[in-house]
Protein backbone atom coordinates (compact mmCIF):
# COMPACT_ATOMS: atom_id res chain seq x y z
CA UNK A 1 0.00 0.00 0.00
CA UNK A 2 1.12 3.92 -0.46
CA UNK A 3 1.69 5.76 2.19
CA UNK A 4 -1.57 7.85 1.89
CA UNK A 5 -3.58 4.44 1.78
CA UNK A 6 -2.14 3.21 4.56
CA UNK A 7 -2.36 6.66 6.62
CA UNK A 8 -6.18 5.98 5.56
CA UNK A 9 -6.42 1.99 6.98
CA UNK A 10 -4.21 3.28 10.33
CA UNK A 11 -7.12 6.05 11.00
CA UNK A 12 -10.27 4.06 10.26
CA UNK A 13 -7.82 1.21 12.37
CA UNK A 14 -7.28 3.74 15.66
CA UNK A 15 -11.54 5.16 15.49
CA UNK A 16 -12.81 1.60 17.16
CA UNK A 17 -9.72 1.62 19.51
CA UNK A 18 -10.64 5.49 20.30
CA UNK A 19 -14.66 4.35 20.69
CA UNK A 20 -13.77 1.76 23.16
CA UNK A 21 -11.86 3.71 25.30
CA UNK A 22 -14.55 6.70 25.45
CA UNK A 23 -17.10 3.55 26.40
CA UNK A 24 -14.78 2.27 29.04
CA UNK A 25 -13.75 6.36 30.29
CA UNK A 26 -17.76 6.53 30.57
CA UNK A 27 -18.69 3.61 32.80
CA UNK A 28 -15.50 4.37 34.79
CA UNK A 29 -17.29 7.15 35.69
CA UNK A 30 -19.92 5.17 37.27
CA UNK A 31 -19.20 3.08 40.70
CA UNK A 32 -17.38 0.10 40.11
CA UNK A 33 -16.30 -0.62 43.78
CA UNK A 34 -19.42 -3.67 44.45
CA UNK A 35 -18.59 -6.83 42.94
CA UNK A 36 -21.89 -7.31 41.73
CA UNK A 37 -21.14 -4.31 39.54
CA UNK A 38 -17.62 -5.81 38.53
CA UNK A 39 -18.35 -8.86 37.43
CA UNK A 40 -22.16 -9.03 36.49
CA UNK A 41 -23.02 -5.04 35.82
CA UNK A 42 -25.33 -5.85 38.56
CA UNK A 43 -27.34 -8.32 36.10
CA UNK A 44 -29.08 -5.56 34.40
CA UNK A 45 -28.74 -6.45 30.70
CA UNK A 46 -31.41 -7.78 28.39
CA UNK A 47 -31.37 -11.19 26.93
CA UNK A 48 -30.72 -9.60 23.13
CA UNK A 49 -28.14 -7.42 24.57
CA UNK A 50 -26.28 -10.09 26.02
CA UNK A 51 -27.17 -12.46 23.01
CA UNK A 52 -25.56 -10.09 21.29
CA UNK A 53 -22.03 -9.96 24.02
CA UNK A 54 -22.18 -13.51 24.07
CA UNK A 55 -21.20 -13.32 20.52
CA UNK A 56 -18.96 -10.90 20.40
CA UNK A 57 -17.38 -12.91 23.16
CA UNK A 58 -17.46 -16.12 21.51
CA UNK A 59 -16.52 -15.02 17.97
CA UNK A 60 -12.91 -14.44 18.07
CA UNK A 61 -10.08 -13.87 16.31
CA UNK A 62 -9.76 -17.73 15.76
CA UNK A 63 -13.45 -17.35 14.12
CA UNK A 64 -12.60 -14.46 11.88
CA UNK A 65 -9.30 -15.27 10.97
CA UNK A 66 -7.94 -18.39 11.54
CA UNK A 67 -10.87 -20.55 10.39
CA UNK A 68 -11.07 -18.51 7.13
CA UNK A 69 -7.23 -18.96 7.15
CA UNK A 70 -7.58 -23.36 7.02
CA UNK A 71 -10.32 -23.67 4.90
CA UNK A 72 -8.35 -21.26 2.54
CA UNK A 73 -5.24 -23.98 3.13
CA UNK A 74 -7.01 -27.02 3.74
CA UNK A 75 -10.82 -26.73 2.42
CA UNK A 76 -13.32 -29.35 3.93
CA UNK A 77 -11.16 -29.92 6.51
CA UNK A 78 -10.56 -26.31 7.76
CA UNK A 79 -14.45 -26.24 8.40
CA UNK A 80 -14.17 -28.77 11.13
CA UNK A 81 -13.97 -25.83 13.47
CA UNK A 82 -17.01 -24.19 11.91
CA UNK A 83 -19.06 -27.03 12.71
CA UNK A 84 -17.37 -27.29 16.26
CA UNK A 85 -17.40 -24.41 17.52
CA UNK A 86 -21.48 -24.17 16.21
CA UNK A 87 -22.62 -27.31 17.44
CA UNK A 88 -21.04 -26.83 20.94
CA UNK A 89 -23.65 -24.16 21.51
CA UNK A 90 -26.13 -27.28 21.41
CA UNK A 91 -24.70 -28.43 24.68
CA UNK A 92 -24.32 -25.03 26.43
CA UNK A 93 -28.12 -24.73 25.63
CA UNK A 94 -29.56 -27.70 26.66
CA UNK A 95 -26.94 -28.46 29.76
CA UNK A 96 -25.58 -25.49 31.11
CA UNK A 97 -27.30 -22.17 30.49
CA UNK A 98 -29.79 -22.21 33.16
CA UNK A 99 -28.73 -24.48 36.21
CA UNK A 100 -25.30 -22.69 35.79
CA UNK A 101 -27.22 -19.00 36.36
CA UNK A 102 -29.29 -20.10 38.86
CA UNK A 103 -26.73 -22.01 40.95
CA UNK A 104 -23.74 -19.57 40.54
CA UNK A 105 -23.29 -16.29 41.16
CA UNK A 106 -19.56 -15.12 39.55
CA UNK A 107 -17.58 -17.46 38.81
CA UNK A 108 -17.72 -21.94 37.45
CA UNK A 109 -16.46 -22.45 41.02
CA UNK A 110 -19.14 -21.10 42.89
CA UNK A 111 -21.32 -23.69 40.80
CA UNK A 112 -19.30 -26.40 41.72
CA UNK A 113 -18.79 -25.17 45.89
CA UNK A 114 -22.42 -24.71 46.45
CA UNK A 115 -22.66 -28.22 47.86
CA UNK A 116 -18.99 -29.10 48.61
CA UNK A 117 -15.80 -27.79 51.13
CA UNK A 118 -15.28 -24.29 49.54
CA UNK A 119 -11.55 -23.62 49.96
CA UNK A 120 -10.08 -26.86 48.11
CA UNK A 121 -12.75 -26.74 45.17
CA UNK A 122 -12.36 -22.65 44.52
CA UNK A 123 -8.55 -23.43 44.45
CA UNK A 124 -8.80 -26.25 41.89
CA UNK A 125 -11.61 -24.39 39.83
CA UNK A 126 -9.71 -21.33 39.63
CA UNK A 127 -6.50 -22.49 38.82
CA UNK A 128 -8.30 -24.34 35.73
CA UNK A 129 -9.99 -21.31 34.87
CA UNK A 130 -7.20 -19.15 34.52
CA UNK A 131 -5.15 -21.42 32.43
CA UNK A 132 -8.05 -21.76 30.14
CA UNK A 133 -8.01 -17.67 30.28
CA UNK A 134 -4.48 -17.57 29.60
CA UNK A 135 -4.29 -20.02 26.52
CA UNK A 136 -6.93 -18.58 25.22
CA UNK A 137 -5.71 -14.95 25.75
CA UNK A 138 -2.85 -15.95 23.48
CA UNK A 139 -4.60 -17.41 20.64
CA UNK A 140 -6.17 -13.15 20.04
CA UNK A 141 -2.41 -12.35 20.84
CA UNK A 142 -0.85 -14.23 17.71
CA UNK A 143 -4.46 -12.72 15.95
CA UNK A 144 -3.24 -9.13 16.71
CA UNK A 145 0.26 -9.28 16.02
CA UNK A 146 -0.35 -10.84 12.42
CA UNK A 147 -3.21 -8.24 11.74
CA UNK A 148 -1.02 -4.74 12.47
CA UNK A 149 1.85 -6.61 10.71
CA UNK A 150 0.24 -7.05 7.54
CA UNK A 151 -1.40 -3.07 7.92
CA UNK A 152 1.81 -1.53 8.43
CA UNK A 153 3.39 -3.33 5.23
CA UNK A 154 5.53 -5.46 7.12
CA UNK A 155 6.05 -8.73 8.72
CA UNK A 156 8.68 -8.41 10.87
CA UNK A 157 9.22 -9.54 14.38
CA UNK A 158 9.27 -6.24 16.38
CA UNK A 159 5.87 -4.91 14.78
CA UNK A 160 4.25 -7.78 15.98
CA UNK A 161 6.10 -7.91 19.23
CA UNK A 162 5.01 -4.56 19.74
CA UNK A 163 1.31 -4.98 18.64
CA UNK A 164 0.90 -7.80 21.36
CA UNK A 165 2.42 -5.55 23.99
CA UNK A 166 0.11 -2.68 22.93
CA UNK A 167 -3.21 -5.26 22.66
CA UNK A 168 -2.08 -6.57 26.35
CA UNK A 169 -1.94 -3.01 27.51
CA UNK A 170 -5.16 -2.13 25.98
CA UNK A 171 -6.85 -4.95 27.87
CA UNK A 172 -5.72 -4.54 31.30
CA UNK A 173 -7.26 -0.39 30.62
CA UNK A 174 -10.67 -2.26 29.97
CA UNK A 175 -11.26 -4.44 32.21
CA UNK A 176 -9.41 -2.40 35.47
CA UNK A 177 -11.24 1.01 34.65
CA UNK A 178 -14.79 -0.35 33.12
CA UNK A 179 -15.34 -3.88 34.85
CA UNK A 180 -18.54 -6.06 33.21
CA UNK A 181 -20.66 -2.78 32.11
CA UNK A 182 -18.11 -1.64 29.86
CA UNK A 183 -16.62 -4.89 28.85
CA UNK A 184 -20.14 -6.14 27.59
CA UNK A 185 -20.67 -2.89 25.32
CA UNK A 186 -17.49 -3.14 24.14
CA UNK A 187 -18.81 -6.26 22.74
CA UNK A 188 -22.03 -5.67 21.58
CA UNK A 189 -20.40 -2.86 19.54
CA UNK A 190 -17.90 -5.06 18.24
CA UNK A 191 -21.33 -7.57 17.23
CA UNK A 192 -22.77 -5.68 15.48
CA UNK A 193 -19.05 -4.63 13.54
CA UNK A 194 -18.17 -8.11 13.10
CA UNK A 195 -21.69 -9.00 11.43
CA UNK A 196 -21.64 -6.10 9.29
CA UNK A 197 -18.09 -6.82 7.99
CA UNK A 198 -18.34 -10.46 7.78
CA UNK A 199 -21.96 -9.89 5.90
CA UNK A 200 -20.80 -7.44 3.16
CA UNK A 201 -17.72 -9.98 2.59
CA UNK A 202 -19.52 -12.65 1.98
CA UNK A 203 -22.32 -10.78 -0.58
CA UNK A 204 -19.29 -9.30 -2.58
CA UNK A 205 -17.65 -12.88 -2.89
CA UNK A 206 -21.08 -14.28 -3.91
CA UNK A 207 -21.25 -11.40 -6.46
CA UNK A 208 -17.63 -12.20 -7.94
CA UNK A 209 -19.42 -15.36 -9.01
CA UNK A 210 -22.89 -14.36 -9.75
CA UNK A 211 -24.11 -16.06 -6.72
CA UNK A 212 -22.81 -19.82 -7.90
CA UNK A 213 -21.37 -21.64 -4.52
CA UNK A 214 -20.80 -24.45 -7.09
CA UNK A 215 -18.62 -22.65 -9.57
CA UNK A 216 -16.79 -20.86 -6.07
CA UNK A 217 -16.03 -24.14 -5.03
CA UNK A 218 -14.80 -25.51 -8.04
CA UNK A 219 -12.22 -22.62 -8.52
CA UNK A 220 -11.46 -23.00 -5.22
CA UNK A 221 -10.12 -26.53 -5.81
CA UNK A 222 -8.63 -25.65 -8.75
CA UNK A 223 -6.29 -22.63 -7.39
CA UNK A 224 -5.52 -24.48 -4.02
CA UNK A 225 -3.38 -27.52 -6.00
CA UNK A 226 -5.56 -30.76 -4.80
CA UNK A 227 -8.13 -30.67 -7.36
CA UNK A 228 -11.25 -32.40 -6.11
CA UNK A 229 -9.30 -33.75 -2.67
CA UNK A 230 -9.89 -29.70 -1.72
CA UNK A 231 -13.49 -30.29 -1.62
CA UNK A 232 -13.37 -33.64 0.48
CA UNK A 233 -12.16 -34.79 3.65
CA UNK A 234 -8.98 -36.05 4.21
CA UNK A 235 -6.45 -33.26 3.20
CA UNK A 236 -5.17 -32.31 6.70
CA UNK A 237 -6.79 -34.99 8.82
CA UNK A 238 -6.93 -37.80 6.20
CA UNK A 239 -3.23 -39.38 6.08
CA UNK A 240 -2.10 -41.80 8.25
CA UNK A 241 -4.34 -42.99 11.65
CA UNK A 242 -2.39 -40.01 13.84
CA UNK A 243 -3.84 -37.72 12.10
CA UNK A 244 -7.08 -39.25 12.05
CA UNK A 245 -7.06 -39.84 16.04
CA UNK A 246 -6.10 -35.84 16.10
CA UNK A 247 -9.34 -35.29 13.97
CA UNK A 248 -11.56 -36.87 16.22
CA UNK A 249 -9.38 -34.92 19.26
CA UNK A 250 -10.11 -31.55 18.05
CA UNK A 251 -13.83 -32.20 17.32
CA UNK A 252 -14.34 -33.15 20.89
CA UNK A 253 -12.68 -30.62 22.30
CA UNK A 254 -14.77 -27.76 20.09
CA UNK A 255 -18.18 -29.85 20.74
CA UNK A 256 -17.62 -30.02 24.24
CA UNK A 257 -15.01 -27.13 25.06
CA UNK A 258 -17.74 -24.49 24.94
CA UNK A 259 -19.53 -25.33 28.03
CA UNK A 260 -16.28 -25.11 30.36
CA UNK A 261 -15.02 -21.93 29.10
CA UNK A 262 -14.75 -19.12 31.96
CA UNK A 263 -15.35 -16.02 29.70
CA UNK A 264 -18.61 -17.90 28.43
CA UNK A 265 -20.34 -19.02 31.56
CA UNK A 266 -19.58 -15.55 33.48
CA UNK A 267 -21.77 -13.71 30.95
CA UNK A 268 -24.91 -16.18 32.40
CA UNK A 269 -24.40 -14.40 35.45
CA UNK A 270 -25.35 -10.90 33.25
CA UNK A 271 -28.88 -11.26 32.75
CA UNK A 272 -31.84 -10.82 36.00
CA UNK A 273 -33.02 -14.69 35.42
CA UNK A 274 -32.17 -18.27 33.87
CA UNK A 275 -34.99 -18.07 31.38
CA UNK A 276 -32.98 -14.57 30.51
CA UNK A 277 -29.91 -16.55 30.02
CA UNK A 278 -31.87 -19.04 28.36
CA UNK A 279 -33.15 -16.63 25.83
CA UNK A 280 -29.58 -15.27 25.92
CA UNK A 281 -28.28 -18.44 24.26
CA UNK A 282 -30.93 -18.39 21.33
CA UNK A 283 -30.49 -14.90 20.21
CA UNK A 284 -26.06 -16.15 20.37
CA UNK A 285 -26.78 -19.24 18.37
CA UNK A 286 -28.43 -17.21 15.66
CA UNK A 287 -26.11 -14.63 15.86
CA UNK A 288 -22.96 -17.04 15.56
CA UNK A 289 -24.77 -20.32 13.45
CA UNK A 290 -25.21 -16.91 10.45
CA UNK A 291 -21.49 -16.03 10.93
CA UNK A 292 -19.88 -19.70 10.99
CA UNK A 293 -21.86 -20.84 7.29
CA UNK A 294 -20.28 -16.99 6.29
CA UNK A 295 -16.67 -17.93 7.33
CA UNK A 296 -17.28 -21.03 5.15
CA UNK A 297 -17.54 -18.73 2.28
CA UNK A 298 -14.95 -16.57 3.20
CA UNK A 299 -12.56 -19.54 3.52
CA UNK A 300 -13.84 -20.83 0.07
CA UNK A 301 -13.41 -17.20 -1.17
CA UNK A 302 -9.68 -16.65 -0.22
CA UNK A 303 -9.03 -19.74 -1.64
CA UNK A 304 -10.49 -18.88 -4.72
CA UNK A 305 -9.55 -15.03 -5.30
CA UNK A 306 -5.83 -15.29 -3.69
CA UNK A 307 -5.00 -18.88 -4.28
CA UNK A 308 -4.01 -21.05 -0.82
CA UNK A 309 0.15 -20.06 -1.90
CA UNK A 310 -0.32 -16.04 -1.94
CA UNK A 311 -2.04 -16.51 1.60
CA UNK A 312 0.67 -18.92 2.91
CA UNK A 313 3.41 -16.66 1.56
CA UNK A 314 1.36 -14.05 3.51
CA UNK A 315 1.28 -15.76 6.92
CA UNK A 316 1.98 -19.45 7.27
CA UNK A 317 -0.92 -20.18 9.07
CA UNK A 318 -2.87 -18.44 6.86
CA UNK A 319 -3.99 -15.94 9.57
CA UNK A 320 -4.38 -13.02 7.01
CA UNK A 321 -6.51 -14.52 4.67
CA UNK A 322 -9.55 -12.45 5.27
CA UNK A 323 -7.69 -9.42 4.99
CA UNK A 324 -5.82 -10.49 2.38
CA UNK A 325 -9.53 -11.18 0.37
CA UNK A 326 -11.04 -7.99 1.72
CA UNK A 327 -7.76 -6.17 -0.45
CA UNK A 328 -8.76 -8.25 -3.48
CA UNK A 329 -12.68 -7.57 -3.24
CA UNK A 330 -12.43 -3.88 -2.77
CA UNK A 331 -10.27 -3.54 -5.95
CA UNK A 332 -6.69 -4.97 -5.52
CA UNK A 333 -3.29 -3.35 -3.84
CA UNK A 334 -2.89 0.32 -4.53
CA UNK A 335 -6.42 1.10 -5.00
CA UNK A 336 -8.71 3.16 -2.78
CA UNK A 337 -11.61 1.14 -2.69
CA UNK A 338 -9.48 -1.88 -1.59
CA UNK A 339 -7.56 -0.10 1.10
CA UNK A 340 -11.01 1.09 2.52
CA UNK A 341 -12.58 -2.32 2.59
CA UNK A 342 -8.82 -3.59 4.23
CA UNK A 343 -8.60 -1.43 6.66
CA UNK A 344 -12.36 -1.32 7.60
CA UNK A 345 -11.88 -5.12 7.50
CA UNK A 346 -8.87 -5.22 9.87
CA UNK A 347 -10.41 -2.62 12.41
CA UNK A 348 -12.81 -5.07 12.97
CA UNK A 349 -10.86 -8.02 13.23
CA UNK A 350 -8.99 -5.72 15.62
CA UNK A 351 -12.11 -4.67 17.51
CA UNK A 352 -12.84 -8.58 17.83
CA UNK A 353 -9.34 -9.15 19.35
CA UNK A 354 -9.68 -6.54 21.97
CA UNK A 355 -13.39 -7.45 22.60
CA UNK A 356 -12.90 -10.82 23.53
CA UNK A 357 -9.49 -10.12 25.31
CA UNK A 358 -11.47 -7.88 27.69
CA UNK A 359 -13.91 -10.64 28.45
CA UNK A 360 -11.36 -13.49 29.01
CA UNK A 361 -9.32 -11.09 31.06
CA UNK A 362 -12.55 -9.95 33.20
CA UNK A 363 -13.44 -14.11 33.76
CA UNK A 364 -9.42 -14.82 34.31
CA UNK A 365 -9.41 -12.14 37.09
CA UNK A 366 -12.86 -12.74 38.54
CA UNK A 367 -11.08 -16.36 39.46
CA UNK A 368 -8.22 -15.18 40.77
CA UNK A 369 -9.91 -12.56 43.50
CA UNK A 370 -12.99 -14.49 43.74
CA UNK A 371 -11.68 -18.09 43.83
CA UNK A 372 -8.36 -18.40 44.40
CA UNK A 373 -7.52 -14.63 46.68
CA UNK A 374 -10.99 -15.45 48.58
CA UNK A 375 -9.72 -18.86 49.78
CA UNK A 376 -6.52 -17.51 50.47
CA UNK A 377 -7.52 -14.17 52.81
CA UNK A 378 -8.37 -13.89 56.08
CA UNK A 379 -12.26 -13.60 57.24
CA UNK A 380 -12.22 -10.26 57.80
CA UNK A 381 -11.42 -9.76 53.89
CA UNK A 382 -14.58 -7.52 52.08
CA UNK A 383 -15.62 -7.58 48.69
CA UNK A 384 -14.04 -4.17 47.97
CA UNK A 385 -10.66 -5.55 48.70
CA UNK A 386 -11.48 -8.56 46.28
CA UNK A 387 -12.08 -6.32 43.22
CA UNK A 388 -9.11 -4.48 43.89
CA UNK A 389 -7.15 -7.44 43.67
CA UNK A 390 -9.10 -8.53 40.59
CA UNK A 391 -7.96 -4.82 39.15
CA UNK A 392 -4.15 -6.41 40.21
CA UNK A 393 -4.48 -9.64 38.87
CA UNK A 394 -5.95 -8.08 35.03
CA UNK A 395 -2.56 -6.71 34.74
CA UNK A 396 -0.33 -9.99 35.89
CA UNK A 397 -2.17 -12.25 33.39
CA UNK A 398 -1.80 -9.71 31.13
CA UNK A 399 1.87 -9.72 31.26
CA UNK A 400 1.64 -13.31 30.83
CA UNK A 401 -0.60 -13.16 28.05
CA UNK A 402 2.06 -11.39 26.41
CA UNK A 403 4.32 -13.37 26.85
CA UNK A 404 3.18 -16.31 25.37
CA UNK A 405 1.77 -14.44 22.47
CA UNK A 406 5.29 -13.27 21.30
CA UNK A 407 6.36 -16.67 21.76
CA UNK A 408 3.78 -18.49 19.57
CA UNK A 409 3.32 -15.82 16.98
CA UNK A 410 3.85 -18.09 14.41
CA UNK A 411 0.77 -21.00 15.13
CA UNK A 412 -2.50 -20.49 13.49
CA UNK A 413 -5.23 -18.64 16.08
CA UNK A 414 -7.41 -21.42 15.42
CA UNK A 415 -5.29 -23.95 16.60
CA UNK A 416 -4.37 -22.45 19.52
CA UNK A 417 -7.97 -21.59 20.55
CA UNK A 418 -8.63 -25.36 19.77
CA UNK A 419 -6.10 -26.58 22.63
CA UNK A 420 -7.83 -23.36 25.11
CA UNK A 421 -11.26 -25.68 24.38
CA UNK A 422 -9.05 -29.02 25.12
CA UNK A 423 -7.97 -28.14 28.78
CA UNK A 424 -11.72 -26.34 29.43
CA UNK A 425 -13.65 -29.88 28.13
CA UNK A 426 -10.77 -31.46 30.10
CA UNK A 427 -10.57 -29.86 33.22
CA UNK A 428 -13.88 -27.49 33.91
CA UNK A 429 -16.98 -29.53 32.47
CA UNK A 430 -16.48 -33.00 33.65
CA UNK A 431 -16.42 -31.07 37.53
CA UNK A 432 -19.74 -29.09 36.22
CA UNK A 433 -21.29 -31.83 35.16
CA UNK A 434 -20.73 -33.80 37.92
CA UNK A 435 -22.08 -30.99 40.64
CA UNK A 436 -24.62 -30.52 38.53
CA UNK A 437 -26.73 -34.04 38.17
CA UNK A 438 -24.49 -36.94 40.37
CA UNK A 439 -25.99 -37.08 43.47
CA UNK A 440 -22.88 -38.60 45.11
CA UNK A 441 -20.46 -36.58 44.06
CA UNK A 442 -17.71 -35.31 46.61
CA UNK A 443 -15.25 -32.62 47.32
CA UNK A 444 -12.39 -35.08 46.23
CA UNK A 445 -13.86 -35.98 43.33
CA UNK A 446 -14.82 -32.38 42.04
CA UNK A 447 -10.72 -31.55 42.95
CA UNK A 448 -9.62 -34.66 41.28
CA UNK A 449 -11.79 -34.01 38.32
CA UNK A 450 -10.25 -30.44 37.73
CA UNK A 451 -7.07 -31.92 38.13
CA UNK A 452 -7.05 -35.22 36.55
CA UNK A 453 -8.31 -32.76 33.52
CA UNK A 454 -6.07 -30.05 33.60
CA UNK A 455 -2.17 -31.69 34.26
CA UNK A 456 -3.16 -34.28 31.74
CA UNK A 457 -3.83 -31.52 29.23
CA UNK A 458 -0.98 -29.23 30.09
CA UNK A 459 1.50 -31.99 30.38
CA UNK A 460 0.45 -33.79 26.62
CA UNK A 461 0.55 -30.77 24.76
CA UNK A 462 4.05 -29.87 26.32
CA UNK A 463 5.14 -33.56 25.19
CA UNK A 464 3.57 -32.93 21.56
CA UNK A 465 4.41 -31.95 18.28
CA UNK A 466 2.68 -28.50 18.77
CA UNK A 467 6.11 -27.35 21.55
CA UNK A 468 9.50 -29.82 19.77
CA UNK A 469 10.33 -32.33 17.29
CA UNK A 470 8.43 -30.81 13.77
CA UNK A 471 9.74 -27.49 11.68
CA UNK A 472 6.03 -26.10 13.13
CA UNK A 473 6.90 -26.35 16.58
CA UNK A 474 7.42 -23.94 19.10
CA UNK A 475 10.82 -24.97 19.83
CA UNK A 476 11.93 -26.92 16.19
CA UNK A 477 15.73 -27.33 17.08
CA UNK A 478 15.02 -29.33 19.94
CA UNK A 479 12.32 -32.82 20.01
CA UNK A 480 11.20 -34.04 23.37
CA UNK A 481 7.89 -35.29 21.83
CA UNK A 482 6.21 -38.49 22.83
CA UNK A 483 2.68 -37.61 22.49
CA UNK A 484 2.16 -37.63 18.88
CA UNK A 485 -1.79 -36.04 18.88
CA UNK A 486 -1.58 -32.20 18.33
CA UNK A 487 -4.87 -31.87 20.49
CA UNK A 488 -4.55 -33.68 23.82
CA UNK A 489 -8.81 -33.82 23.86
CA UNK A 490 -9.11 -37.69 23.18
CA UNK A 491 -7.21 -38.51 25.82
CA UNK A 492 -7.29 -35.72 28.64
CA UNK A 493 -11.58 -35.19 28.44
CA UNK A 494 -12.00 -39.65 29.45
CA UNK A 495 -9.35 -38.79 32.10
CA UNK A 496 -10.71 -35.77 33.54
CA UNK A 497 -14.02 -37.58 33.86
CA UNK A 498 -12.85 -40.93 35.21
CA UNK A 499 -10.53 -39.06 38.00
CA UNK A 500 -13.74 -36.92 39.24
CA UNK A 501 -15.38 -40.68 39.56
CA UNK A 502 -12.43 -42.09 40.68
CA UNK A 503 -12.03 -39.52 43.59
CA UNK A 504 -15.55 -39.67 44.35
CA UNK A 505 -15.43 -43.76 45.06
CA UNK A 506 -12.54 -43.60 46.87
CA UNK A 507 -13.43 -40.84 49.23
CA UNK A 508 -14.87 -41.50 52.94
CA UNK A 509 -16.90 -38.34 52.69
CA UNK A 510 -20.61 -38.91 53.15
CA UNK A 511 -22.26 -36.76 50.38
CA UNK A 512 -24.57 -34.01 52.10
CA UNK A 513 -28.02 -35.28 50.71
CA UNK A 514 -29.63 -31.85 51.72
CA UNK A 515 -27.11 -29.56 49.85
CA UNK A 516 -27.67 -31.99 46.69
CA UNK A 517 -31.12 -31.39 46.84
CA UNK A 518 -31.28 -27.55 47.83
CA UNK A 519 -28.80 -26.94 44.56
CA UNK A 520 -31.04 -29.36 42.87
CA UNK A 521 -34.41 -27.44 43.84
CA UNK A 522 -32.51 -24.37 42.92
CA UNK A 523 -30.87 -25.44 39.77
CA UNK A 524 -33.83 -26.57 38.36
CA UNK A 525 -36.39 -23.37 39.54
CA UNK A 526 -34.26 -20.59 40.51
CA UNK A 527 -35.64 -20.39 44.01
CA UNK A 528 -32.70 -18.58 45.66
CA UNK A 529 -30.52 -17.69 42.90
CA UNK A 530 -28.78 -14.29 42.79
Amino acid sequence: MTTDHRTTALLLFSAFVAVTLIITTWVSRHRQGSAEEFYTGNRLFSPMENGFAIAGDYMSAASFLGISGLIALVGYDGMLYSVGFLVAWLVVLFLVAELVRNCGRFTLADVVAARMRERPVRIAAGTSSVAVSVLYLVAQMVGAGSLVALLLGGTGEAVQAWTVVGVGALMVIYVSLGGMRATTWIQIVKAVLLLGGTITLTVLVLLRFHGDVNRLLHTAAERSGHGDAFLAPGLAYGGDWTARFDFISLGLALVLGTAGLPHILSRFYTVPTARAARRSVVWAIGLIGGFYLMTIVLGFGAAALIGPDAVRASHASGNTAVPLLALDLGGGAGTTGGTVLFAVVAAVAFATILAVVAGITLASSASVAHDLYASLRRPGGTPRGEVAVARVAAVGIGVVAIALGLLARDLNVAFLVGLAFAVAASANLPVLLYSLFWRGFTTRGAVWSVYGGLIPAVVLVLLSPVVSGSPDSLFPGVDFQVFPLQNPGLVSIPLGFLAGWLGTVTSTEVPDEARHAETEVRSLTGAGAA
